[in-house]
């Protein structure tokens, strides 16, 4: 069976999987940097050595993302949300919502019984509902970003931010920590803010359950906690959450659409 090569360039993280058929065989993820093309190639090259694989090995390459313009050694480029539509579908073939937590943008998407997508939404060019928030609260606390979510389920009292905007977020939090509020707190806070900008996305297009998110957003443990209190369902995330769109976009690869 042919070897399919699907990669997602996104503003933060680059994700790039290879599957056989529908069965994912090898995948790397990392940062995007500043030169998509060769971050692309990076990525792809990783995934190749964990199968000792070459590159002539693979059948198809298709890309998507933001920076998916700038792979010239793809056969086809396709629209991130149809990538994120076709990965999800085929993990959870149950869920009819999805959320996706990316560095630059979230983003909610409708799927029908099929898989096929019946609408979607982003958010406006604010960092407060997107990772970007993440990666500012993690560097005020001096953390690394995968330790917020586990930090914050042992608050007990989440600061309530006044704003949703991350710019006014950060200074709001660098007083909290001058006042000595504990740093859980202010990351449960900052979750259920952000929790607050997603949902609302996901009401705008009418939450149909079930739901599930993906993006590096989705590692963040206590942020997913937040979004499912706030939408009073659960939640399911992929093992790997950052490579749904690459899935999908191998996954489009080997049906040749």
């Amino acid at each position: 069976m042919a070897y399919i090569l699907g990669i997602d360039v996104g503003s933060g993280y680059t994700k790039a999987v290879i599957c056989e058929g529908t069965v994912i065989r090898s995948h790397a993820v990392m940062a995007s940097g500043g030169n998509y093309k060769d971050t692309a190639k990076d990525a792809a090259e990783a995934a190749l050595k964990k199968l000792n694989l070459l590159m002539n090995d693979i059948s198809r390459i298709i890309t998507t993302g933001y920076g998916a313009g700038a792979v010239d050694f793809s056969d086809q480029t396709v629209s991130d949300i149809a990538c994120h539509a076709a990965g999800i579908h085929q993990l959870f073939p149950s869920v009819h919502t999805l959320i996706d937590i990316g560095a630059q943008y979230s983003k909610v998407i409708k799927l029908n019984d099929e898989g096929r997508i019946v609408n979607f939404i982003l958010n406006e060019k604010c960092a407060g509902g997107s990772g970007k928030f993440l990666q500012v609260m993690a560097r005020i606390l001096h953390m690394d970003i995968g330790k917020l979510g586990e930090l914050s389920l042992k608050s007990t009292s989440p600061v309530e931010f006044t704003t949703g905007c991350a710019v006014f977020a950060e200074s709001e939090a660098v007083s909290r920590i001058a006042e000595g509020t504990p740093p859980e707190d202010i990351v449960a806070g900052m979750h259920k803010a952000m929790a607050s900008k997603i949902v609302n996305l996901v009401i705008r297009l009418g939450l149909t359950e079930e739901c599930a998110i993906t993006g590096g957003g989705a590692k963040d443990i206590g942020l997913v906690k937040s979004i499912g209190v706030e939408l009073g369902t659960g939640i399911l995330v992929p093992e790997e959450p950052q490579i749904s769109a690459a899935y999908g976009a191998a996954l489009i690869g080997s049906s040749g659409l």
